[in-house]
């Protein structure tokens, strides 16, 4: 690999440090400096790249915290909803025939409204069904 020479001037406790450090076995000014500028040059680089891509990597953080926070209250309102249920609700009977297919009825109702909810993208709840809910 060819080496260019550079000429620079550096205070004289600083040079006088490059000196010492130079003295070890094995190392040499030029070795010392060209790692110093390496490493400034690759540290600077990292900073640019911070620059450039963190405030995006911030938003995309804050992003998935508010989907996991607002999954987080889809759970536990699913969760207190089927408790409350289960607590006002009697179980049927074995031979509550006429229940059971009320329920079940019910049941493949609930699944089938879910299902063109989601098919259509529309939301029961949330920013965008409050605007497009019509006055009662």
């Amino acid at each position: 690999m060819a080496r260019i020479r550079h000429q620079f001037y550096l205070s004289e406790s600083l040079s006088e440090r490059l000196d010492a450090l130079a003295a070890a076995p094995g190392a040499s000014k030029s070795a010392i400096l060209a790692d110093a500028v390496t490493a400034w040059l690759d540290r600077r680089g990292t900073h640019a790249l911070d620059d450039r891509f963190g405030q995006r990597l911030d938003r995309l953080t804050n992003g998935l915290g508010r989907i996991e926070r607002n999954g987080q209250i889809l759970l536990e309102t699913l969760a207190l909803f089927v408790r409350y249920e289960l607590a006002i609700h009697p179980p049927l009977a074995d031979n509550d025939q006429a229940g059971r297919a009320a329920g079940s009825a019910r049941f493949n109702a609930f699944v089938t409204q879910v299902s063109r909810q989601i098919a259509s993208g529309r939301q029961t709840f949330g920013a965008d069904a409050l605007l497009a809910e019509e006055p009662r």
